[in-house]
């Protein structure tokens, strides 16, 4: 049987099973409609996610909140909240995290440039950090200002969110919120770890890949400790700050270690809980654009009823 006989077969077969399924539709309708609505319900429970209830999505109510803010404050608020998301409603590929990077800074400088130089600048801070050099350029135009300058971390600012925050003249967390370590990282790998590794081994062991790597990742680690240093001038004192900024660009904790509101005052930042509940509800209303069922339930308000 050569090819072209052999795909005839085979379009005669598929023929056959098309015409006994109608024959079957015809003489059994209903079972037949109801198993071909049950496949479609399968196939649209696997890969559609069903969009939950959303609390406050619309961007008037963020643009009401952030008003609301600045009228009780006195100050340009400018918020710089990351969400988990998953693009396109399906439920293949992971969920993708926001984070901060240049069109951060752009938005963060125009806000800047557009505040009077008398107006205090309140930053919102919900990240797990991103490029650093988006953080460290946003942070240095947060410390350009020359009005009073508050951080507030409702629950976490990692990394390139703690860059930031240490331009502020104040940090406001809450009781639980959490700041994380500065330290740079090389290829995803952490850069002191990657110094060490140089540093112990006898250097015939290692190959010129890792000792170009723990060039560039010692170089990454001076100008980190440089850089937080100048951005803590005139908060801090001079040997306080580059002591704290030699301390979160160490290496000393992994990247994701959380510096809780006791250690950031231990280390000597300046650390308050006097949280509003409006930035808190500020970031409520950032959820991602399609959010999963919460796995958290609760009833609202103090005494747990509606």
């Amino acid at each position: 049987m050569d090819l072209s006989e052999w795909i005839a077969a085979k379009q005669a077969i598929v023929f056959e099973l098309w015409r006994s399924f109608w024959a079957l539709a015809a003489a059994w309708p209903i079972p037949t409609a109801a198993i071909a609505l049950l496949f479609a319900a399968i196939a649209g429970a696997f890969f559609i996610r069903h969009r939950a209830p959303v609390r406050g999505r619309s961007p008037n109510r963020q643009i009401d909140q952030l008003a609301r803010i600045q009228r009780l404050r006195g100050s340009r608020v400018i918020a710089i909240i990351h969400r988990e998301s998953h693009p396109g409603g399906i439920a293949f590929g992971g969920p993708e995290r926001s984070y901060i990077d240049l069109n951060d800074f752009e938005g963060v400088v125009a806000a800047i440039s557009a505040t009077s130089t008398t107006r205090p600048l309140d930053i919102i801070l919900h990240t797990e950090g991103g490029d650093a050099l988006a953080a460290l350029q946003i942070a240095r135009a947060v410390k350009a200002h020359p009005a009073r300058k508050t951080v507030f971390v409702p629950y976490f600012a990692m990394s390139g969110g703690t860059l930031i925050a240490l331009a502020a003249d104040e940090i406001v967390m809450s009781d639980h919120a959490v700041l994380g370590p500065i330290d740079p990282q090389i290829g995803g790998l952490p850069a002191a770890s990657i110094v060490r590794v140089a540093r112990e081994k006898p250097i015939a062991t290692i190959n010129d890949f890792t000792l170009i790597q723990a060039d560039v990742a010692q170089k990454a680690m001076d100008q980190m400790r440089r850089q937080a240093c100048e951005l803590m001038q005139g908060t801090y004192n001079h040997d306080g700050s580059c002591a704290i900024s030699d301390l979160l660009a160490s290496g000393k904790w992994t990247h994701s270690y959380p510096i809780t509101v006791p250690e950031a005052r231990e280390l000597g930042l300046h650390v308050s809980t006097h949280m509003p509940q409006e930035v808190v509800d500020l970031v409520a209303l950032y959820p991602g654009p399609l959010p999963r069922d919460t796995s958290v339930q609760y009833l609202p308000g103090q005494d747990g009823r509606a």
